[in-house]
Order: C-alpha cells, then sequence, then structure tokens
C-alpha cells in the first residue's frame, strides 16, 4: 500500500475539461455544451490507488476515458510516467498504449462473444509485440494464472464463464502488456455482492506482485474505504474534496462529503444509531447548465452568498487534505 508520497506523481492531471457538444434545431447548430468534466487537477503516485467517488452522472467514468484518450479532452493536461498523453499523435499514442490499460464495468460488453479466452487475453500481445504465438500462448496462461482462471478454459468463449470469471478475464487482458497505470471503471458493479470481495482482494494482491498504479472509480464508498489510499470525491463535474482515506472517512470536510458519507452503511449498532444521515434537498444540477458560484450550492444545508456567485477552487485546508469550499476560504481569510 502506500506510505510515502513520493517526490514524482506517476500521473498528474491538470484543469482537465471534457465537454460534449449540445446540436438543436433544423440545421443542427451547437446551443451549448455538457460539462462532463469541468476542469479538475490532482496526482497519482507510483504503487497508489486512488478512489474516485460520487452519485450517477457526476463524470466519474469520463475522466477515465479521458485520462486514457478514449474520449478526446476538450481542454488541459494528461501527464503518464512524464509523458503528457494528450500531445500525443496517433503513432506516439499507440505506442504509449502498453503503460495504461483500463478494466471495464460490464465484463459481458467488454469481451468479444466470439473470441475465446486465450484470443482476447493474447489479442494485446499480437498488437503490440512480434511474439511468435507459443511466446504469446506461454504469456496468455501465465496471465490467467496470476488472475486466478484454469488454463484448461483458455479455449472457452465468454458466455460460458460468469461474472466474476468474466471481469477476471478483462484484467488479465489489461496486464497483458505489463502497464504502470490501470484505470478500473466501476469495476465491480455488475457483479454479486459475493464476488465483489474476491475481484477487489485479487486487484490489491496484483498491485503488490506487479507494482502497479490505480484510478479505482465507484459509487460503492464501503468498497473504495477498503482499497483506496486517498479518494477524491466528485460532484457535477468537479472534484469536491480528496484527501487520505481515513480522514475523509473519519471527518469529512466538504457538506457534499459529508451527506454522501453519511449513507454509508455502519456495521456497528451503537455507532449507527449516534449517527445523524443527512438528506439532500432537490435534484443534481444539469451538467449542460451548472450554477453560477459552487456547483453544490443549490443543495448545500451550509450554503452562504458568496456560494452562489464565486466558483470554490480546490485548496489545501490540512496536510494533504484539498477541499473546494467556501466555509474553508472563509476561514483561511479569518485566520
Amino acid at each position: 500500500m502506500f506510505d510515502a508520497a513520493p517526490a514524482q506523481p506517476l500521473v498528474q492531471v491538470r484543469d482537465l475539461k471534457m465537454y460534449f457538444p449540445i446540436y438543436s434545431g433544423v440545421l443542427r447548430r451547437k446551443t451549448g455544451d455538457v460539462k462532463a468534466v469541468d476542469g479538475i487537477s490532482f496526482d497519482i503516485f507510483k504503487g497508489e490507488t486512488l478512489g474516485l467517488v460520487g452519485e450517477s452522472g457526476c463524470g466519474k467514468s469520463t475522466v477515465g476515458r479521458a485520462l486514457l484518450r478514449l474520449y478526446e479532452p476538450t481542454a488541459g493536461s494528461v501527464s503518464i510516467g512524464g509523458t503528457n498523453v494528450l500531445s500525443l499523435g496517433d503513432e506516439a499514442l499507440r505506442k504509449t498504449r502498453p503503460q495504461m490499460q483500463m478494466v471495464f464495468q460490464d465484463p459481458q460488453a467488454s469481451l468479444n462473444p466470439r473470441m475465446p479466452v486465450a484470443a482476447i487475453i493474447g489479442e494485446p500481445l499480437r498488437e503490440h509485440t512480434d511474439w511468435d504465438g507459443q511466446k504469446i500462448l506461454a504469456r496468455v496462461y501465465e496471465l490467467m494464472d496470476a488472475v486466478g482462471l484454469n488454463r484448461k478454459f483458455a479455449n472457452r468463449y465468454p458466455h460460458e464463464f460468469s461474472g466474476g470469471q468474466r471481469q477476471r478475464i478483462g484484467i488479465a487482458r489489461a496486464l497483458a502488456l505489463k502497464p504502470k497505470f490501470i484505470v478500473c471503471d466501476e469495476p465491480i458493479a455488475a457483479l454479486d455482492v459475493s464476488i465483489q470481495a474476491q475481484v477487489v482482494n485479487l486487484l490489491e494482491d496484483l498491485q503488490d506482485e506487479f507494482g502497479l498504479t490505480y484510478l479505482f472509480i465507484s459509487h460503492d464508498l464501503s468498497m473504495v474505504r477498503h482499497i483506496a489510499d486517498r479518494v477524491a470525491v466528485m460532484y457535477l463535474g468537479r472534484i469536491a474534496e480528496l484527501s487520505p482515506r481515513d480522514g475523509l472517512y473519519a471527518r469529512p470536510l466538504h457538506p457534499y462529503a459529508e451527506a454522501l458519507l453519511s449513507a454509508v452503511p455502519e456495521p456497528d449498532p451503537a455507532l449507527a444509531r449516534s449517527r445523524q444521515r443527512i438528506i439532500l434537498k432537490g435534484d443534481v444540477p444539469s451538467p449542460a447548465n451548472p450554477p453560477k458560484g459552487c456547483n453544490f450550492c443549490t443543495r448545500c444545508p451550509k450554503v452562504m452568498d458568496i456560494c452562489r456567485q464565486v466558483k470554490p477552487e480546490l485548496a489545501e485546508v490540512e496536510p494533504g487534505r484539498l477541499v473546494a469550499c467556501h466555509l474553508y476560504s472563509e476561514k483561511t481569510a479569518a485566520g
């Protein structure tokens, strides 16, 4: 697990924006943008797992896809291992692909139903190496062993596996080229609860074995608590809070993070009775028309006048804890 922050992060994201144009009318003129990701910045250190959480539609998965250039970001920079991947041409990007991989949410949809497992896991090797068939097969068997799949199943098709086994195939494929960085986009959301812990434990074991760095995207806050070293809380395309895991779960600073964590089930009955559940009123605004000031001002129980006018910047308010909230900028200014 992650202990001390090295001087140089493996992944550096600065002011990342991902806008999707809105076209309307008979002439299909552009009339606006859906601001799915609206200027976010964060670092991920080598060997660390950064959890990215938030409610559905807040832009979590879009961040993961934009980092790997599966979407072309509107603005910003993404540096992975010292290379700005957003500035690369097609050929240079293709050569960089082995360093960065993705585990998708739905293992059923992300595997080709017409290809056997050995072909699926070996596809990145055929695409990016000049290895012969024998060497590729040996590596496929190695990867199947690593993720706990029986080698005898190498010629079976995806529909012959359970959801958990299909996700293991997806993980093996992501590991094929020995990447440094893996985006896990809700990798357990489509799985039974009994299988979720197995997949998360597998990801942790593989991280220790291969020195992997993860961006773990999820809306399951109890699972993020288990796997993440630091957690970024997103709301409507922006990061509300970025804190070390234990600090965030013990004492969330941002009002949205507080409300989100109050909904996490507490197994201790005594603690559960004493805990106050925060119910947010109103609906999440449209990312096509976010509020003028803070994105959360329309639902925040601690809203102030400044929140409706000025967008708060993500700033360090305690060692290692970054929050985008005027409650803390007011305190900082007063202090």
